[in-house]
């Protein structure tokens, strides 16, 4: 898709996320999977096509999206994949009734610094749900302002900085977009700290 608002387009974010999927696909057979800010949802589609038990979701206040989500599925012959409308911070009853997964994806979620807590909010109550669960994610990096490292310090996450050339996804054609500005692309795995402090 084409249109720029947020949960219309596919970012570069979503294609680096995708790579890594499409790179580790022999592990992701069986794999329960909720992909949050979905959007075109390409990282969801490409799990569920590696055999992924996949849950597609954004937020329950942008209808579009979630059409779109569902759109993605339908165009990739994924018609039983749910679609969820989860706010970010917002406890709901989808949610606390959430079946268990085991990778969290988000691509391109860390866009406005406004919605950097709820995000993590909402990763906490996951990871807390599902111990052994990580969150993978992709993010633009637009400016040096900004940083989540606080944050993940304060809900006592951890990270993991994941090099792009480790999955082959340092290549210019790959994160490459029409868009104007930047587009240097990180990516990272969140999973809780340990309870030793590390």
């Amino acid at each position: 898709m084409l249109d720029s608002q947020y949960g219309m387009y596919v970012w570069p974010c979503a294609v680096v996320l995708a790579q890594y999927l499409w790179a580790h696909r022999r592990s992701l057979p069986g794999k329960r999977v909720l992909e949050i800010g979905a959007g075109v949802s390409l990282p969801g589609v490409v799990a569920a096509r590696c055999g992924a038990q996949v849950i597609l979701s954004d937020s329950e206040e942008l209808p579009r999206c979630l059409q779109s989500c569902r759109s993605s599925c339908l165009m990739n012959h994924l018609p039983h994949v749910p679609v969820l409308g989860l706010t970010w911070g917002r406890v709901s009853p989808e949610l606390l009734s959430l079946a268990p997964v085991d990778i969290i994806l988000g691509s391109d979620v860390f866009f406005d610094p406004k919605d950097f807590e709820d995000i993590l909010t909402t990763v906490y109550f996951l990871l807390e749900k599902n111990p052994h669960a990580q969150f993978w994610t992709t993010y633009q990096v637009r400016s040096a302002d900004w940083s989540v490292e606080a944050l993940l310090y304060k809900w006592k996450l951890k990270s993991i900085h994941v090099p792009l050339h480790s999955f082959g996804a340092n290549k210019e054609h790959l994160a490459s977009s029409s868009l104007p500005g930047r587009h240097t692309i990180e990516m990272m795995i969140i999973s809780l700290a340990q309870s030793d402090g590390t």
